[in-house]
């Protein structure tokens, strides 16, 4: 049993078979449109959580423990646990982009949430379409502030000292600012179904 606990790539496929099974049993007869987009928006979901439960690690982890851990244990993090993370982080943040603006190009009631008519608060897209828009905001800083500047601290590319410092500080500004963005955000994605404007 350890043996198959301890190989990560053979849990996911028998989770993603325990998918199926659950899928075929439960909803094989409801293969629809509706029932796409609800898939789309499982998967939505899902890549949310990585990316998000990702940022909460950086943030309530990573962040506040690395001023703690000993100089020569450092590396470790800094070369291989943190540039992995954030290849899931960012993918994770790629795919939740892209579940969402799938779901809201299908014909569906909030469909037009990522116009700017979401910004403007006109009901029934309000709660949505603020919550997309943080979303956005937050999957461009993974992408173009946060990545570009982690692999300059992390040594990824070529840079001094100096520069890999102020590279770590600004990685660290946007990485909470998504986090400060993330609490609101959230709740204007699940709240959106039950409060329908």
């Amino acid at each position: 049993m350890a043996k198959f606990f301890g190989n990560l790539g053979a849990v996911i496929g028998v989770s993603v078979l325990l998918l199926l099974v659950v899928i075929f049993a439960l909803h094989r007869d409801v293969v629809d449109a509706s029932y796409m987009r609800s898939f789309v928006l499982f998967l939505h979901v899902l890549c949310g959580v990585m990316w998000i439960g990702l940022l909460y690690y950086f943030n309530f982890v990573q962040i506040p423990t690395m001023p703690k851990v000993p100089a020569e244990l450092k590396p470790g993090v800094s070369k291989y646990i943190a540039p992995e993370a954030l290849f899931w982080f960012r993918w994770g943040a790629a795919l939740t982009v892209l579940m969402g603006l799938i779901i809201a190009g299908t014909p569906w009631p909030g469909r037009d949430a990522y116009i700017l008519q979401a910004l403007m608060f006109q009901s029934p897209y309000r709660v949505i379409g603020l919550g997309m828009w943080f979303g956005l905001i937050m999957a461009f800083n993974v992408w173009f502030v946060i990545w570009p500047n982690q692999k300059k601290a992390l040594g990824l590319v070529e840079a001094d000292a100096d520069t890999k410092a102020k590279a770590a500080t600004t990685a660290m500004m946007f990485s909470r600012t998504n986090t400060l963005l993330s609490i609101p955000m959230l709740y204007c994605m699940v709240t959106q179904a039950y409060l329908g404007v």
